[in-house]
């Protein structure tokens, strides 16, 4: 790659991660402004929590239709268009008069969030060489993982300080930076869903689809495994580990800073043992969790699980991006909405699965519960390898090499 198209390749790879970090930003900010926002628009806290659960089915629901329907569209135009609605749905929120008007533009703009993960991803990987492209969906994550440590506590604080309603006027602009920027460095031509010369399909490098139906089904039980704890994470360290509520923001920041340092180094690992890049995290997460129930009450141990889980949860997000782009039956960009909707099927579940042991089994009982799921995650995994290699079934066709393990 030549070095100037390499330089602006990188830049446009920085605009996507911003691009993420604001997708990520906008839809956790409701749950730190979720009491400022209930009494300004006079509406119960479990109705604004709405704003977080409508735009979390909207993305699940939309990912593989609106990707199915756009996929003779560029992907640069689409990325443009997309961010120019998140803006225009941001501000109308911003300036909603009234509920109806602010749960309608939050739904708009979690059906462009749905669009852009399907498509960031394989544009990401697509700028550059493939020994380079695991590394760039593991930086692209980076914007991903600093949404919760950066943009939301700035998010919230900005509400609090000045009114929710400027938290996110800040937040679309951030998306209009991030949208011009992206249509003056990323290079166009390709329609989403092609190849190298901009027409066949846009494949995995190793495209099976039996590797992917088990990538779906590890993904689904491995994120609800980890929301499962980590959804209730709070009570589980006040009441079972003794901290004081003044401890929780560390905590949580030290968490998340974790978890950008997680994404940094899964990187290079993504791209030299991609197998390894997926089993080491969920090997960690299923550890960390087991040590959270045993020994949760001892504080030191436990902020070292808690850090564990957030370095392990961020690396084991970034590698699944990227195995769907490696294992993509189809095109790459349908594969990557599938592994979206897959991924917020297991954060919705866990949220679910874990409110139901509190009442029932108490807090602790989460990590356990969290950590047979990991686990269950990781035998599926593991399945993978007596799996026969791609098109070894074919008579007289040999079969590719497999992809590292």
């Amino acid at each position: 790659m030549h070095l100037t198209s390499r330089r602006r390749a990188t830049w446009a790879l920085v605009a996507l991660a911003v691009g993420a970090f604001t997708y990520v930003t906008a839809e956790l900010l409701p749950i730190g402004l979720l009491t400022v926002m209930a009494a300004d628009l006079h509406r119960s806290q479990a109705e604004t929590g709405l704003l977080v659960t409508g735009y979390a089915a909207v993305v699940v629901l939309a990912s593989l239709p609106l990707t199915r329907l756009t996929h003779r569209v560029p992907r640069r135009t689409l990325l443009i268009v997309t961010l120019g609605v998140f803006v225009a749905g941001t501000l109308l929120t911003a300036v909603a008069p009234n509920y109806p008007v602010l749960l309608g533009g939050r739904l708009l703009v979690a059906a462009t969030q749905a669009l852009f993960w399907s498509v960031a991803t394989p544009a990401a990987a697509a700028m550059f060489p493939p020994e380079f492209q695991g590394r760039a969906v593991a930086r692209l994550s980076i914007g991903s993982a600093l949404a919760p440590v950066l943009g939301v506590p700035t998010g919230t604080w900005l509400g609090q300080q000045f009114g929710w309603r400027t938290a996110l006027v800040l937040t679309a602009a951030v998306g209009l930076v991030t949208c011009v920027t992206i249509a003056t460095l990323m290079p166009g031509g390709r329609r989403a869903g092609a190849g190298a010369d901009g027409h066949g399909p846009d494949r995995g490098a190793t495209p099976d689809v039996r590797r992917y139906a088990l990538l779906i089904i590890a993904t689904v039980i491995g994120v609800g495994g980890y929301l499962t704890a980590f959804t209730y994470i709070t009570p589980f360290l006040l009441e079972f580990s003794g901290f004081a509520p003044a401890a929780l923001s560390p905590l949580l920041l030290a968490s998340g800073i974790a978890g950008v340092g997680g994404t940094i180094a899964i990187g290079r690992l993504i791209d030299t043992r991609p197998r390894t890049a997926l089993l080491a995290p969920l090997t960690l997460i299923t550890g960390a969790l087991l040590t959270l129930y045993a020994f949760g009450a001892v504080r030191p141990v436990a902020v070292a699980a808690l850090c564990v889980t957030g370095l392990s949860f961020s690396a084991l997000a970034a590698a699944i991006a990227s195995r769907g782009l490696q294992v993509a039956p189809g095109s790459t960009d349908m594969a990557s909405a599938g592994t979206g909707s897959a991924f917020n099927v297991g954060i919705a579940g866990g949220s679910l699965l874990g409110g139901a042991l509190i009442d029932h089994t108490g807090v602790r009982s989460v990590t356990v519960a969290a950590a047979v799921l990991t686990a269950a995650a990781l035998a599926v995994l593991l399945c993978e390898r007596w799996l026969p290699a791609a098109g070894s079934a074919t008579p007289g066709r040999a079969a590719p090499a497999r992809s590292g393990s």
